[in-house]
């Protein structure tokens, strides 16, 4: 029988730490530097061992974070089987996170390897996006970022303006319109009868400064992420996601950039829990029916924009307004509940026509599609997608109950 090498790995910006055992046998430890000369020599060494153990199979288990996916990169071109696990659904006890180093935690990812080669345990591990995708999201996420960045700039000049007891004449109108920037460069810095002291002018100015320049670094990030979103790679998924209202080509390319292949997904369900949209849950005994908050996991970049998209669609659009409301009124005191519903249902949307314009043949074909997914195959010519007659109505009423939803109907 073929022997298995399994290394758990606790990574570090200059260490790697590693338990390294042979099928049931123990582990050794063994540090190794974080950089291309220590992990080179790293895959050498595990060849080595794979060859002693007569062309044993080698697998290697390191946790996911800032570090990003360079080290599975360079072990699985030296052919050693990579596995990046989710710190989030590794369930720790309160001892283990009390007493947490850097041995206890590579033992820790070389048990939990173990017990799903040799006794089959289901291991936590997350989804590997291509070169290709990490790089667009370092585009769209850099896009985000200055965004973020221009609103905190905003509210800090709204916050001098409060601190200095300094309110916009009427005539400058509402929000960041041209004659307010004006009155604010000319009346409060440039002008010499400006209320302001001087080194409070100078605050104004540098956040005038900050905020002009990372405006124009959003245009040209801006005309970036519109190229890509119109290349051969994205543009029949922009194309077709961007005909709901509500969603423009920065809220497209951030939900398909995050989210990648979207074949991977098999419903609805899935969607929902990926993004962190569906509720959690505390259920025992007889208590089966006690769900929570959303769990919050996922992109919390995609959050975001389906939240400003779910606006601008209440706004804008009657049907996705009437919608709204409609679960609104089952909780008036409540009214995020029905903002979620609304951003899970915009998701599930663009799940589908993203995925139909990514697999045009045949959306049934995608590499995420079973027989028995609980989602229709086919799409309306509004997009929407229609209920599966497997769809078990008892379980999907209490599911939508979640939601201040009481009757079960088309998924919208």
């Amino acid at each position: 029988m073929r022997k298995v090498i399994m290394v758990g790995c606790d990574l570090h910006d200059a260490s790697m730490i590693l338990k390294i055992a042979v099928d049931r046998n123990a582990p050794e430890t063994k540090s190794v530097k974080n950089d291309p000369q220590g992990r080179q020599a790293l895959a050498a060494d595990l060849r080595r061992r794979a060859q002693a153990e007569g062309g044993a199979r080698v697998i290697f288990a390191y946790e996911a974070s800032g570090q990003g996916f360079g080290l599975y990169d360079e072990l699985t071109a030296a052919g050693v089987e990579c596995c990046v696990l989710a710190p989030t659904k590794m369930a720790r006890s309160r001892r283990q996170r009390s007493e947490k180093n850097d041995d206890k935690d590579a033992l820790w990812l070389l048990e939990l390897l173990r017990g799903h080669i040799l006794a089959g345990n289901r291991l936590p591990t997350v989804w590997i996006p291509d070169a290709a995708t990490r790089d667009d999201r370092e585009l769209v996420g850099t896009r985000m970022d200055v965004g973020e960045k221009i609103t905190g700039l905003k509210a800090q000049v709204q916050c001098l303006l409060k601190r200095n007891q300094l309110r916009r004449p009427a005539a400058v109108g509402r929000g960041w319109t041209k004659t307010f920037r004006v009155w604010l460069q000319q009346d409060l810095i440039v002008s010499a009868e400006s209320p302001l002291a001087g080194g409070t002018r100078a605050a104004l100015s540098s956040l005038l400064r900050q905020l002009g320049s990372l405006e124009e670094e959003e245009m040209l990030l801006d005309a970036q992420v519109d190229k890509l979103a119109w290349s051969s790679r994205y543009a029949a998924q922009t194309r077709a996601t961007t005909r709901l209202c509500g969603v423009g080509v920065l809220t497209a390319m951030v939900f398909l950039t995050e989210m990648g292949d979207l074949g991977r997904f098999a419903n609805r369900r899935q969607i929902a829990a990926y993004l962190g949209l569906a509720p959690t849950c505390h259920e025992s005994g007889e208590k089966n029916d006690c769900k929570g908050h959303i769990t919050h996991q996922g992109s919390s970049r995609v959050r975001r924009v389906l939240c400003q998209a779910t606006w601008a669609r209440v706004r804008n659009d009657e049907e996705e307004k009437a919608a709204y409301e409609r679960i609104k009124a089952r909780n008036p005191k409540k009214k995020k509940i029905a903002v979620v519903a609304s951003m899970r249902r915009l998701a599930i949307r663009l799940w589908h026509l993203g995925r139909g314009a990514q697999y045009p043949a045949a959306e049934n074909q995608s590499p995420g599609r079973n027989k028995t997914s609980t989602d229709s195959s086919s799409l309306s010519a509004s997009g929407v997608s229609q209920w599966s007659r497997e769809v078990d109505p008892v379980a999907w009423s209490r599911e939508l109950s979640t939601f201040g939803i009481t009757r079960v109907g088309r998924e919208e």
